[in-house]
């Protein structure tokens, strides 16, 4: 088993590496902020929760080699890649007509648990960003089941805070968004990122 220290340094490693990945902007972050601009923070937690349950799926996926045998079989990438791409317009619809204004306070409804869920299980970053991290790092060198089980912990929670600082950072303007040109405005842009995002990360893949 490692020493403290040595893990400790390892771990520093892995986060260093995860955040800025896995915290950049993409179809998941930008989804999560175009939700706290149109909605506020609260209405957003259960899409918030949606998605950091379904991009945990995605990092048990690529630890247990599921990822691996979806990769293999090039009809279901094209499936899951059209049905992605399909609801991810769909998404950037919703944030764009978004209520703006007094509506938002109002207690407009935002979009839940499922629909955080699905984005994130098809959101190719996901894959290739946490892929990406999983591959580079290891925590507890001779100890298979140490370090994967180390590395979900400190993944998860890599996941959680990025993804819950892009709501807030989000929300933080749904504040001052009472003015609805302005809201309508920010809620459009925001749709706008979401798709450029899903176009350069499939440009990616």
């Amino acid at each position: 088993m490692e020493d403290p220290p040595q893990l400790a340094n390892a771990l520093v490693l892995l986060w260093l590496a995860a955040f800025p990945l896995m915290g950049s902007p993409g179809p998941a972050t930008l989804s999560l902020a175009g939700i706290g601009t149109a909605y506020g923070f609260r209405a957003g937690i259960r899409y918030l929760v949606g998605i950091v349950a379904g991009t945990t799926a995605v990092l048990l996926m690529i630890a247990t080699g599921v990822t691996a045998l979806i990769l293999a079989r090039p009809e279901l990438v094209v499936i899951l890649t059209a049905v992605a791409g399909a609801y991810i317009v769909y998404l950037a619809w919703k944030i764009a007509t978004a209520p703006v204004g007094q509506a938002v306070f109002d207690g407009a409804k935002a979009p839940a648990f499922l629909p955080g869920f699905l984005l994130a299980i098809a959101n190719p970053k996901a894959f290739a960003a946490i892929g990406a991290v999983y591959a580079s790092q290891t925590l507890v060198p001779g100890h298979l089941g140490a370090d994967t089980g180390a590395k979900l912990a400190a993944l998860v929670v890599v996941i959680v805070i990025v993804n819950a600082a892009w709501l807030a950072f989000g929300a933080s303007f749904s504040r001052f968004l009472r003015n609805p040109t302005i809201g309508r405005a920010v809620n459009i842009a925001f749709a706008a990122l979401l798709l450029s995002s899903v176009g350069l990360a499939l440009v990616k893949a």
